[in-house]
């Protein structure tokens, strides 16, 4: 039997310094990505999860980087699922103030130099590293 399919979306947000703005939730480092609403468009998606959980108002949106996809317990659907996340590359100022969205468990936001990525990456996920990976080689 086919797994039902959630369509996402989310960004890999840079600042002018080309540092990557980072979330930490449930032990890991993440990046802001969240389900498509009925009738959104995949880019606002993208850009309104980005707003929700880091509270950023201004990242524009620069192009398209990458599919990914994972498989887990829904404990809404209380099945297991397939989640599509279309990731966009995004830019805004490092002057933005963060407002953590607790209610998705997000404890920190911070910018992450790429130094800091290559000692962090260990406590992320696959599809984040492959993200990320998307990005340098664009």
């Amino acid at each position: 039997m086919a797994l039902k399919k959630i369509i996402a979306a989310g960004g890999l947000v840079i600042n002018e310094r080309k540092e990557l703005l980072f979330i930490f939730r449930r032990n890991h480092w993440d990046l802001p990505k969240g389900k498509l609403d009925e009738g959104e468009s995949i880019e606002a998606c993208a850009a309104r999860e980005v707003q929700e959980e880091t509270g950023i108002q201004h990242a524009e949106l620069l192009n398209f980087l990458c599919k990914t996809y994972h498989q887990y317990f829904d404990k809404w659907l209380k099945e297991e699922v397939i989640k599509e996340t279309w990731w966009y590359l995004m830019q805004t100022n490092s002057s933005e103030k963060f407002i953590p969205q607790s209610e998705e468990d997000i404890e920190q936001i911070i910018w992450m130099n790429w130094s800091e990525w290559e000692t962090f990456k260990s406590k992320t996920y696959p599809n984040i590293i492959e993200v990320v990976q998307a990005y340098k080689s664009n």
